[in-house]
């Protein structure tokens, strides 16, 4: 097919704007693994298998829910390969020290209105145990909601979720995560030419 052929048939089927995708569904997930070898292919993989992830290329987010987002069981079946967005905290450490890992995340509602805004996450990771990282991961979301949000929104229904476990191999790791699913795409604007 000829250039001017093709632009012919660009021109003739329009185009499509659509905004930046928002995440929507996601289930809750964590785990831990420990190896002799080596950490990425080992203690980390065997992390994201006991979560129920490892076949999953894995991309991380920061920490911004949007009010859309809700929470679903894990899929039965998971595309091998297929690309999982998430939010993680993952804590790899050596033989006899402790992993922790912990996500904390609450849901912001407009004051006035009762609307759910959005949702805030906080992630931490260290030799912390359970009681300690959830107070922290509790006095990080406070510290995000009183710095930008606490005029116009409450924040409430927090969710914690932990793992930690001290390894007898040579590495360890631990994770918890948030693992989004689908999207949903605003579409802002529609051209069609005759």
């Amino acid at each position: 097919m000829e250039k001017e052929d093709i632009l012919h048939v660009e021109s003739r089927l329009g185009e499509l704007i659509i905004g930046n995708r928002i995440p929507k569904d996601y289930f809750v997930t964590k785990g831990t693994g420990q190896s002799d070898l080596t950490v990425h292919a080992g203690s980390y993989h065997l992390a994201l298998k006991a979560a129920g992830v490892e076949m999953c290329n894995i991309m991380t987010y920061s920490s911004i829910l949007p009010s859309i987002a809700n929470e679903i069981p894990r899929p039965a079946r998971l595309v091998h390969g297929s690309v999982m967005e998430s939010i993680f905290s993952v804590c790899t450490v050596n033989k006899g020290e402790r992993a922790t890992a912990g996500i904390i995340y609450g849901w912001l509602y407009d004051k006035k209105t009762h609307h759910k805004y959005g949702g805030l996450v906080c992630e931490l990771y260290g030799d912390h145990s359970i009681q300690e990282i959830e107070r922290r991961l509790h006095a990080s979301v406070e510290e995000l909601y009183y710095n930008g949000y606490s005029d116009d929104f409450d924040l409430k229904d927090r969710h914690l979720i932990t793992e930690s476990f001290v390894p007898e191999k040579k590495y360890g790791t631990a994770l918890a995560a948030l693992c989004f699913v689908n999207y949903h795409y605003p579409i802002l604007r529609v051209n069609l030419n005759a």
